[in-house]
């Protein structure tokens, strides 16, 4: 089953899956503040029964996945601001996903750069065809990424590897892709397709009980990642702790005579 969505999202719904494909290729499939609206207005929908039990994600053509929030978008007017809000509607797009009670897979048929490359850090699993390329270069071009995205790409990829992602700007291609954990899945092109299929299938033969109520656990503890102001003080309460104990004092003591410590946990 197909549907079209003003061109810009297509649907094709197959049993309890349904993929959703990026179709801006004029832009580079960039997400379009309407595009986005529709990938909203669409998963809000899809969230209210049980008929969809996996999304798939993928771009149009072969070539592009992404190549992020479309700048078209962004009045120039703007620009001149001393300050600058992140759109409301990529935000909108995006926790759209994040936050599908189902299982998202990100289909890597090509390139993913800056918002859709955070587009696919906020699916559950990214699979990508062997030749593709992912990188977010807001440093490049002296952007600092708004926070709620970095949170998306330290709760997908961790923090060590969020800071190699954003301090560094580079482009990630082959192998490296699979090793530091940026896709779960590196497929040869000519089997992306029929590979991720198979995949999302075996996810929809689970119990939707059980896939929803993981997927909002799993959510659960991303949440209690965020750092409040009463965590801020309990952590500055327990440095202090430490910095005032005779641990500390011993410790410096047997790093400068080359000893081991005895602690004593005071």
């Amino acid at each position: 089953m197909k549907e079209n969505t003003d061109n810009l999202l297509l649907i094709e719904k197959k049993g309890f899956i349904a993929f959703l494909t990026i179709h801006c290729p004029e832009k580079r499939n960039a997400l379009t503040p309407e595009l986005l609206m529709d990938l909203h207005t669409n998963l809000t929908a899809f969230s209210k029964n049980d008929d969809i039990r996996c999304v798939v994600i993928r771009g149009s053509g072969d070539k592009v996945f992404s190549s992020g929030y479309d700048i078209a978008a962004i009045p120039v007017d703007q620009l001149d601001n001393t300050r600058q809000e992140t759109p409301e509607v990529l935000l909108l797009g995006l926790n759209a996903i994040k936050n599908f009670p189902y299982p998202t897979i990100a289909m890597l048929n090509g390139d993913a750069f800056g918002a859709g490359f955070n587009l696919c850090a906020c699916c559950d699993i990214r699979i990508a065809a062997d030749d593709i390329r992912l990188g977010m270069t807001p440093a490049r071009i002296g952007v600092a990424y708004y926070p709620e995205g970095i949170q998306h790409f330290i709760e997908a990829f961790g923090i060590a590897r969020t800071k190699e992602i954003f301090y560094t700007a580079n482009i990630f291609r082959g192998k490296e892709l699979l090793r530091k954990g940026l896709v779960d899945h590196l497929i040869p092109r000519s089997d992306l397709e029929d590979f991720t299929h198979t995949f999302a299938q075996k996810i929809t033969q689970n119990a939707p009980l059980s896939l929803k109520g993981i997927k909002k656990i799993i959510a659960m503890f991303e949440n209690d990642m965020a750092l409040n102001q009463s965590n801020l003080d309990t952590a500055d309460q327990l440095m202090q702790k430490c910095f005032q104990s005779d641990d500390l004092k011993e410790g410096q003591a047997a790093f400068m005579e080359k000893r081991t410590p005895k602690f004593t946990g005071k």
